[in-house]
């Protein structure tokens, strides 16, 4: 942290497509507020190519400024076990995390619970997330995924993906503080910039 003064909490959300810098420009904010941070990983390793990719990931934060935490599912208990050497948490990335709700070991059996449903599992979930990064009062930077700027996906289950995404960034956002849009490497608040209706 700047100075050696604690930072009030901050919830903060980094959006982007594939390779538009995010995840870059969500480290070195967090790095910006305090020497040491700790990060939330949310994917589980299930093929050779997510293995490579959490590989690259891993490589980039062994250099001793980091926290490691391995969270796929139930990660408000990490917010809660957070020790005070750190001030700020990055949480990489959020749509990996909704898709294991969706669709992992604990999700709703889609036989089962229609989609609609299936949501507002999702959401609970994630108002527990939120709940918990607030109370942890630290800055806790969350990134995301723009999946819903390309083409109308040609099968249901890459549809429902891609609306649960979107509604859960909407979610995020509205609960944040800032909200990053990340285009070719350059971030703009978008919440600065945001229409608002007079109340």
């Amino acid at each position: 942290m700047k100075g050696g003064k604690k930072m009030a909490g901050k919830l903060i959300l980094v959006t982007g497509g594939a390779r538009s810098g995010k995840s870059e420009f969500a480290e070195r904010y967090v790095l910006h507020y305090s020497p040491k941070c700790d990060y939330i990983a949310t994917a589980e390793i299930l093929d050779e190519e997510m293995a490579e990719r959490v590989r690259l990931h891993r490589e980039r934060r062994n250099d001793g400024r980091w926290v490691n935490h391995e969270a796929p599912y139930e990660a408000e208990k990490v917010f809660a076990s957070l020790g005070e050497d750190t001030q700020a948490v990055l949480f990489d990335c959020l749509t990996i995390y909704m898709a294991n709700l969706f669709y992992g070991k604990n999700a709703p059996d889609p036989a089962q619970v229609d989609f609609l449903h299936r949501c507002e599992y999702v959401y609970g979930e994630i108002d527990k997330l939120l709940a918990a990064a607030r109370a942890c009062g630290k800055i806790v930077v969350f990134v995301t995924n723009e999946v819903g700027s390309g083409i109308v996906p040609d099968n249901q289950m890459a549809r429902e993906y891609r609306d649960l995404a979107g509604w859960v960034n909407q979610r995020v956002a509205e609960a944040a503080d800032h909200v990053y849009l990340c285009v070719a490497g350059q971030a703009v608040d978008m919440k600065k910039l945001a229409f608002r209706f007079d109340d």
